[in-house]
């Protein structure tokens, strides 16, 4: 565990995908064809408590939905590369496109697509329903599902690891 907590310390920036990481990888579609899509607000706090200690927070996913965007919005992400299904490619054109090296970032996926984003980012990080595959290669599983919490322990695990957990939730504990 202490290796995983020293690739943590230099993290300036994680990555997400959003279906079955922020979500719980279910699709719901209306009669009218409208996507619906459940987001846990522990993991919206978690993505502010990170932002406010000065890591960047972006999303990469293979869809596209206007609902990401809102979502995002509301959390004041404005990195969200949508409709890749090359997420290391899209990684490195973040990397490249903020100066940031390959260790000082974190990806958070689910299922094959993102594996080697995950393999190839200083920080890879997993949700507990994964892919077993997925589970086996990153450095770091949640003990949360996607979509219940699992990236809010990710962003206390980062805090943690560079020492910022505790003073951020000091305001918290009157």
């Amino acid at each position: 565990m202490e290796k995983i907590v020293q690739m943590a310390i230099p993290i300036k920036l994680l990555l997400l995908d959003v279906d079955g990481v922020l979500t719980d990888g279910k699709l719901y579609f209306s009669e009218q064809g409208d996507e619906i899509k459940a987001f846990n607000i522990l993991d919206g706090l978690g993505i502010k408590l990170l932002q406010q200690n000065g890591i960047k927070v972006g999303i990469i996913t293979g869809r596209n939905t206007r609902l990401l965007e809102r979502r995002a919005e509301n959390l004041g992400i404005s990195l969200v590369v949508q409709g890749r299904e090359d997420k290391r490619e899209a990684m490195m054109e973040i990397l490249t496109e903020l100066s940031i090296d390959m260790d000082e970032v974190a990806y958070m996926g689910d299922d094959l697509p993102d594996l080697p984003a995950i393999l190839a980012a200083g920080l890879g990080m997993t949700v507990d329903n994964a892919h077993p595959l997925v589970k086996e290669k990153a450095s770091w599983v949640s003990s949360k599902k996607g979509g219940e919490g699992a990236v809010r322990e990710a962003c206390d695990f980062l805090l943690d690891a560079q020492g910022k957990l505790e003073l951020t939730l000091k305001p918290y504990l009157y």
